[in-house]
Parts: structure tokens; C-alpha cells; sequence
């Protein structure tokens, strides 16, 4: 687990790097940013995950006869294969071994990236969860998934990559 300050730092040093880099050409980095909210009135986490679309399709093509394009599905043939890549990549449990459901609830598009918002119920008694993250770690060996908790008034930073799959998220 990264110390906020450090965290902070590395992504001050990816933007100014990709700033400065320009537009017009594929990012240099492969990286995704997700931001958990515990919701203790529906208990519940709701979650926005932002990537980069041409990561996201190719982790959307993995497995299929054709690249997989974002902008050529309409939403309820794009929806299910989203789920599916969530599913496998993407794990919430309260309890070993147990993956706590997942629901898409919306999905955002910005120039170069994708939104997507998900919730996953919560158990009563849960004042943690293991999740484990390893979207696009099989793609991408520089892949870093970037996770950011709010719960109860805490904030907790995380960073996941190859090797650092699977971290506890504590409120």
C-alpha cells in the first residue's frame, strides 16, 4: 500500500509527463482510476472506474473473433460484455472466496475515456472488503490500477499492478 503523499506525487509526475507529451498520439501509460464510496444508508459501495477507451477495447476483445468497438455497439449489446469484464476483473468480497455482485448502473464517455458506474451491496456487519483488482494486467505489463476509498470520513489510496492484485479496503 502506497502513503497518499507518494501516491500524490507519482500522479503529479504522470500528468505533467503526459502533458507535456501532447495529444496526438496513443497515451504512453496504461493506467485506471477508481473511486469507492461506501454508501452506509443503502450498504452498499458505489464505484467509478475510468479508462482509457482503446484500453478498454482491447480488454473488451479478449476472446472474440473481432476487435470490439465502443462506439459501433449500442448500449444493450455494449452493457453485457462491460459486466463481463468487470466480472473477471474486478472482485469485491466480504468474505473469502465470496465476490460480492456487481450492477453497471451508467457509463460516461469523455474524449479518450470511459466512465463506468457500478455498485456492489454490502453486508451489514461489513467494515471491509478484499478486492481484487487486475483489469488489463494480462494486456499491459505497465498496467496500474489506481483506487481511491471514502468511507466514514476516511480516505485510503491504493495501487494495484502485477504482483499487487489483491489488497484489503478498510473503513
Amino acid at each position: 500500500m502506497l502513503s497518499s503523499h507518494c501516491l500524490r506525487r507519482f500522479l503529479l509526475v504522470v500528468v505533467l509527463l503526459v502533458a507535456g507529451q501532447g495529444l496526438a498520439w496513443a497515451h504512453a501509460y496504461h493506467a485506471s482510476i477508481m473511486e469507492v464510496r461506501f454508501n452506509p444508508e443503502k450498504q452498499r459501495l458505489e464505484i467509478a472506474l475510468k479508462i482509457f477507451i482503446d484500453d478498454l477495447e482491447k480488454g473488451l476483445s479478449v476472446g472474440k473473433p473481432t476487435p470490439v468497438r465502443t462506439d459501433q455497439l449500442p448500449r444493450p449489446q455494449l452493457d453485457p460484455l462491460l459486466m463481463d469484464l468487470l466480472r473477471r476483473s474486478v472482485q469485491f468480497s466480504a468474505r473469502p472466496g465470496q465476490a460480492l455482485p456487481l450492477t453497471l448502473v451508467g457509463l460516461q464517455k469523455e474524449t479518450d475515456s470511459y466512465w463506468l458506474y457500478f455498485t456492489a451491496p454490502l453486508p451489514a456487519s461489513a467494515t471491509s472488503v478484499s478486492l481484487r483488482h487486475q483489469l488489463l494486467l494480462n494486456l499491459f505489463p505497465d498496467q496500474m490500477n489506481i483506487v481511491n476509498l471514502d468511507a466514514r470520513g476516511k480516505k485510503q489510496s491504493l495501487l494495484f499492478r502485477e504482483g499487487e492484485e489483491s489488497q484489503p479496503l478498510k473503513w
